[in-house]
């Protein structure tokens, strides 16, 4: 690898302060790669710092922040191959292999002259790479061109298709396949190429490659690309409808006829008191989500044509709509993303969770991306400013030298102005039933009293608002059926969607009218609330703050300093006293006690005038 820079000027960064832990843990690194020759000892007038990013496993990974490095080198533009291509060489065969390799950089010659450029210093010396590391603007392409020119014969056999770092071994059929195979790993062997066992997959007559399903010789799209939009759930109140109806109207201009097939969700919000989702708002809801995954609005990639990636997230999830200018000049999504937050990312700032939605989103669609100019398009204005400071969190530095991969612009736009992407960020709140949660309901439905007699009445005709499907007992509410929760479980299902986000009242009892009907719900998610130690810590305290404790002076004198206090409330004696107010003499230790009613300071008064 050559490392071309657009001036002369070093670029040196001092090392940054680590624990004990992490620095025995650099410790290790440096002596396993010295040992097996990836590294040296440097001299080098450039120097970038060592960063430790934590793995999902939790163990550390040790990373060089190149930044100030990559800023000012010259990138290497390594054309990739066309796509349509590609699956055309996929179209015609039946059987696949595919190859990861591990330490994939790491089989890449550092230049000597450039050895010097890739320096980082530790706390401990200064060291510079024998190999391509992670984190250089390069790496990406220089690993494509190693790799195409180890297995060129194989390429030019048609025999294997490399994608960046993508292997796929073809084969018309599995005795093909092992020949094929072998070939493949003896290349491999004879340049030394060190393959990760555990994510290699061999002889698959299905395969998901760039966005497609192929097998049996045929090519779709895979159900991932629109499964964001076919999952978002059916609205349970104006809000989510308007939600919805923000991310259609941001495509209307493609969808025929838009005003007339939304009409039925745009009147709800006009016209309606109460919420109603009847049969004809159903029609066009599932009309819109069909349109959102078909042509003319979701185009298939075309590699050359200009990209944008739209992100937004909220603390209840994170989503991301990647477009392509198509030939009518217009940007056509062809990737939709949404996630749920994890437990863990729901503490993250709403900084965080906006440079999160980036992350997912360059990683779940790092196959169009990479080797690509984009523009990301984020309502998150302080993101780009962040990026460029030198003290970052091991979090935000992990997340920057992952960025270095990518060649982006950054454009921010107002929230209402994303509206499309914000709801599909939005929409994991809505609550899914799991089967395990309603297959325990729907058992202890049949030992609770009420529920039984309640069953008991609808047999009878006696009640309208319920119905029974598969001997389970559901609420009818505004064209809903919701499962009705048998007072054994009511504090438990409660307790799951407050702690899903510990929203306030009003925000668990809509989510949780979402999916399940609990008579008296309100004072019910209010107990519940009360008692939510992560609340109850989290909440600010109100009113004047405690005052600073300060040491009171020593008396040399008696009958001259008394501490005062109350105890109580103590079993109520037959003249209705229930505290002690006590006094303390600060020099001798001697000590009054005064049964009071109650501990006020009138009653403090009059007892200390005695």
């Amino acid at each position: 690898m050559n490392i071309v820079l657009q001036d002369q000027i070093p670029v040196c960064q001092r090392a940054r302060r680590l624990s004990f832990p992490e620095k025995q843990k650099v410790n290790e690194q440096i002596t396993d790669w010295l040992n097996q020759g990836i590294i040296r000892e440097s001299c080098s007038d450039y120097c970038s710092p060592l960063v430790l990013c934590k793995k999902k496993d939790g163990n550390l990974r040790l990373c060089i922040d190149y930044r100030k490095l990559n800023a000012k080198t010259v990138k290497d533009r390594y054309p990739l191959h066309l796509i349509e291509e590609v699956l055309d060489q996929l179209h015609s065969e039946k059987f696949f292999s595919t190859i990861d390799l591990k330490n994939g950089f790491f089989h890449v010659e550092m230049e000597e002259h450039s050895k010097m450029f890739a320096s980082f210093v530790t706390h401990n010396g200064q060291y510079e790479f024998n190999k391509v590391p992670f984190g250089l603007c390069n790496s990406p392409s220089i690993f494509q061109r190693f790799i195409n020119h180890v297995f060129r014969d194989l390429l030019k056999e048609g025999i294997v298709i490399i994608y960046m770092d993508d292997i796929i071994i073809l084969s018309i059929d599995e005795l093909d396949g092992l020949k094929r195979l072998s070939r493949v790993l003896q290349t491999a062997s004879e340049y030394g190429l060190e393959l990760n066992l555990k994510k290699c997959n061999f002889l698959k007559s299905k395969i998901e490659f760039l966005g497609y399903i192929i097998e049996n010789g045929k090519i779709s799209p895979s159900l991932d690309k629109t499964v964001a939009v076919q999952n978002f759930p059916e609205p349970k109140s104006f809000k989510h409808v308007q939600s919805f109806l923000g991310l259609t109207g941001y495509f209307r201009k493609f969808i025929q006829n838009y005003a007339l097939v939304a009409k039925p969700l745009s009147d709800l919000l006009r016209d309606s008191i109460q919420f109603y989702f009847g049969p004809e708002q159903k029609s066009a809801f599932q009309t819109l989500k069909q349109k959102l995954s078909e042509n003319p609005v979701l185009h298939i990639y075309k590699q050359g044509a200009k990209l944008e990636l739209h992100t937004d997230a909220s603390k209840f999830g994170y989503g991301a709509i990647l477009f392509q200018q198509s030939d009518d000049n217009k940007f056509h999504p062809i990737h939709y993303m949404s996630k749920k937050t994890s437990p863990q990312e729901d503490k993250y700032s709403s900084y965080e969770l906006e440079v999160l939605a980036i992350i997912k989103a360059l990683k779940k669609f790092r196959n169009y991306l990479v080797g690509s100019k984009f523009r990301i398009i984020t309502d998150c204005s302080a993101f780009q400013k962040t990026m460029s400071k030198t003290q970052l969190t091991p979090k935000i530095a992990r997340w920057a030298l992952f960025l270095e991969d990518f060649n982006y612009e950054i454009v921010h736009r107002p929230g209402k102005q994303m509206k499309h992407v914000e709801c599909l960020s939005r929409y994991p709140i809505m609550l899914v039933t799991h089967d395990e949660i309603t297959s325990r309901i729907v058992n202890c439905q049949q030992s609770d009293e009420y529920i039984s007699s309640m069953k008991q009445l609808l047999e009878n005709k006696q009640i309208k608002d319920f119905v029974l499907k598969n001997n389970a007992l559901y609420k009818i509410v505004n064209d809903s059926d919701l499962l009705v929760v048998p007072e054994a479980l009511q504090n438990e299902i409660i307790r799951k969607v407050h702690t899903n986000g510990h929203f306030a009242l009003a925000k668990t009892e809509q989510v949780l009218e979402q999916e399940f009907y609990i008579p008296n719900a309100r004072t019910k998610i209010e107990n519940v609330i009360a008692n939510c130690l992560e609340c109850i810590l989290y909440n600010k305290k109100h009113g004047k703050g405690e005052g600073v404790l300060n040491p009171i002076p020593k008396d040399n004198v008696p009958l001259n300093t008394y501490h005062i206090d109350f105890v109580g409330p103590l079993p109520s004696t037959n003249k209705r006293y229930q505290h002690i107010f006590t006094v303390v003499n600060a020099f001798t230790k001697f000590t009054w006690f005064y049964p009071v009613k109650s501990p006020s300071a009138q009653e403090a008064i009059d007892k200390l005038k005695l």
